[in-house]
């Protein structure tokens, strides 16, 4: 064979350096003006490490790997190196081979300052208002779980695990379902712990809830009723999805009004309705019994779809745990969880448990880009919860965060009891409704002043919902947000703020647990 630059004796060089792209203005070699190869060669470097292409510290090929690389002798490439160590640019020790000297790097090009977390678009509502804040001192908003508690070492093990024992197939494009381990593992874990009547069959792991609830938008075309008050990222993703229309569904304090999805007109021709019946979000209440059972049945008599969003049905505090309402009737209702909130975001996972005759067209409605998601964090999730390390965590951060709870109550109690702290007994946030006489914009105010960000209840409600009666005012805080270290001086900061922001009109008792 040939010697070439793909199979070049010299390639066995590559382990002392990196592949290193130069463009050399060789010009024609018979023209008079042509460049010699070693004033071009130094001409390239001296552009590459100018331009910060070559980052202080680079590692260059050897001399001899560079020269088969471009087609030069090898003495053309070494006196370029040296010249150049020469003049700074480079560096040269023995044993160390020569790398781009540690020079002042070059100014990045002007572009715009990227916007903090607080000006951004928020993951809970492209049209949030942050008032221009900059990144918070105290950041108190929901949407993510205490990420410093990721239970490192237990992962780590299972993905050693997961890596190990992965079969060669794991590392090809895979079941558009998801890796067949999960879906039996989450089938044993959701019916165990969260009364989910799941076959592994029927189980779709997609790349976080947002993932699934535009799958199943275009898979259930027409249509869909929200609470009243919700996530607008979850509205906004719907519309953008497969245009259909989201309809408020009142809600109220035992959840959404479930029976009106009969009675009233505006819900006629709706073909399905996304609910978080084991804790309303924001309001914190769980849905009444007797509106699970009505739910269930107007999806029976009309053939739509119950998507149910259990985003945190595990963190349960002072009652026993709210089964999914899939278990009611699995054939009318689509469980939808993810490991957001009891792991972290950034893992991307999510499940849907869907009634059979739905599997393939979610599985159809999936574009290339979404036909799988990483197949070893699945693997690793997988080993996770079949070792027990997924309850064990679960049960540890249920108590750091009902000690939380706990906490925010207690402060709230001594320092601003005219503030009313509901929806409480679960989950990862609260509802701190405001006293008569305060508004949401005098404690946004206050909470700004002092370097608080969490987000009125306001800002989670339909656009579309009757503008009367207005709604209470309320701020909506995420205690399971900050890090531990950092939560008693948000939780000072927090209450400080709302004593000087709330001056009510009327005293206003604490309230009950709800």
């Amino acid at each position: 064979m040939a010697d070439s630059w793909a199979n070049s004796r010299h390639r066995r060089d590559r382990r002392t350096g990196s592949d290193l792209h130069l463009d050399l203005d060789l010009g024609s070699t018979a023209g008079p003006g042509a460049p010699r190869p070693r004033a071009a060669l130094l001409a390239a470097l001296r552009d590459a490490v100018r331009t910060g292409r070559l980052a202080p510290g680079t590692r260059l090929p050897s001399s001899r790997t560079l020269a088969a690389d471009l087609g030069l002798a090898r003495n053309t490439v070494a006196g370029a190196y040296a010249e150049l160590v020469a003049e700074g640019w480079l560096s040269a020790r023995q044993g160390s081979g020569t790398r781009v000297a540690d020079r002042a790097a070059p100014a990045p090009p002007r572009r715009p300052a990227a916007r903090t977390r607080a000006e951004r678009p928020s993951r809970l509502s492209l049209a949030r208002d942050r008032h221009g804040q900059q990144r918070p001192a105290h950041d108190l908003r929901t949407g993510a779980p205490d990420v410093s508690a990721f239970p490192r070492s237990a992962w780590l093990t299972s993905a050693r695990r997961a890596l190990t024992e992965a079969p060669a197939g794991a590392f090809s494009h895979g079941d558009l379902r998801g890796a067949g381990q999960l879906r039996q593992a989450l089938a044993d874990y959701l019916a165990r712990a969260r009364g989910v009547r799941a076959d592994p069959d029927r189980i779709v792991i997609c790349a976080g809830f947002a993932q699934g609830i535009a799958l199943l938008a275009r898979a259930v075309p027409g249509d869909i009723a929200v609470e009243e008050y919700g996530l607008p990222f979850h509205r906004e993703l719907l519309e953008q999805t497969s245009r259909p229309r989201t309809r408020p569904l009142p809600v109220d304090s035992h959840g959404a009004r479930t029976q009106l999805l009969d009675t009233e007109e505006q819900f006629t021709g709706v073909r399905a309705v996304l609910l978080t019946p084991a804790h309303q979000y924001p309001l914190g209440a769980p849905l009444h019994p007797d509106r699970r059972a009505a739910v269930v049945d107007w999806a029976g008599r009309s053939g739509g779809l119950v998507l149910e969003d259990d985003y945190d049905g595990e963190f349960r505090y002072d009652r026993e745990p709210v089964g999914a309402l899939q278990g009611l009737d699995p054939d009318r209702v689509v469980y939808l969880g993810t490991a957001s909130k009891a792991l972290a975001p950034a893992l991307r996972l999510g499940w849907m448990v869907l009634p059979e005759h739905l599997v393939d067209a979610v599985l159809a409605a999936k574009t290339p880009a979404e036909w799988t998601t990483g197949a070893l964090d699945q693997l690793t999730l997988a080993d996770f919860l079949e070792r027990g390390a997924y309850d064990r965590h679960v049960r540890a951060m249920r108590q750091r965060y009902r000690v939380r709870r706990d906490r925010l109550v207690g402060r709230l109690a001594a320092r601003v009891p005219e503030v009313c702290a509901t929806g409480i007994a679960a989950g990862l946030h609260a509802l701190l409704r405001l006293p008569p006489g305060t508004t949401e914009a005098d404690a946004l105010r206050a909470l700004h002043r002092a370097g608080v960000a969490l987000d009125p209840l306001s800002a989670f409600r339909h656009p579309a919902a009757p503008a009367q009666p207005p709604p209470d005012p309320a701020m909506v805080v995420g205690y399971g947000t900050p890090p531990e270290h950092a939560y008693t001086a948000a939780l000072e900061a927090l209450c400080g703020a709302l004593a000087r922001g709330c001056q009510p009109s009327v005293p206003r008792p604490l309230g009950s647990v709800s």
